[in-house]
């Protein structure tokens, strides 16, 4: 049990300094997974992005995905009766709002570079790890160097799902039996735009100190 994010970050940092020399990337899931990255951004001295991806949904069911948007990629899984039109049309007005998404938390910032980095991707908890799984594969066109996943909590059927397409999964509380990730946390409140702006903004004022 984690008391909020910050310190579920602190855990993961402490699980993550194998890594700490390494020329690498973290990159946040918004918007729970900003306060988390944010300790382990500076933690290990990486820059911070935040990795934005959207499913797209079935049309005739928009709660099932079908595949997953990121600002420059998309992984679509082949369904009979969906027509290329469609996923076109969905991946435009998916990307229209998560550029405007990024242009919000990060301003006119290009994204990282990946390319031959370790790749650390945080978010404060999976359950299911379908989106995720989707992210990776749109992630290693990026060529990074590796690929891990970092999370506070995580069920094991995800751990067991996305250990096999990533190179390394750091989890320090897998359950036995698990509820969802809220209930492996005492605060648990969503977590803002204005948060999320507040800790990117201030680990850039921490670097600048430093």
């Amino acid at each position: 049990m984690y008391h909020d994010r910050l310190e579920a970050g602190l855990a993961l940092a402490k699980a993550l300094r194998k890594y700490k020399n390494d020329p690498g990337v973290v990159l946040a899931v918004p918007r729970g997974g900003v306060p988390v990255a944010f300790v382990v951004a500076e933690e290990l001295g990486f820059p911070l992005d935040i990795l934005l991806t959207k499913k797209i949904g079935h049309p005739a069911n928009h709660e099932y995905a079908i595949g997953a948007v990121s600002l420059t990629d998309r992984f679509i899984v082949p369904h009979n009766g969906v027509q290329e039109e469609y996923i076109d049309r969905e991946t435009e007005k998916i990307r229209r709002r998560l550029r405007e998404m990024y242009r919000k938390f990060m301003g006119d910032k290009d994204p990282e570079p990946l390319k031959n980095k370790t790749v650390i991707v945080i978010d404060d908890g999976i359950a299911t790890g379908n989106t995720l799984l989707s992210t990776v594969n749109m992630l290693r066109k990026n060529e990074p160097a590796r690929i891990i996943i970092a999370v506070p909590v995580a069920s094991r059927n995800a751990i067991e799902k996305l250990s096999k397409e990533v190179d390394d999964i750091v989890c320090p509380l897998v359950p036995d039996v698990f509820f969802g990730v809220g209930a492996f946390y005492e605060n648990f409140e969503q977590v803002s735009d204005e948060e999320v702006i507040f800790y990117l903004d201030k680990l850039r004022e921490l670097r600048k100190a430093g």
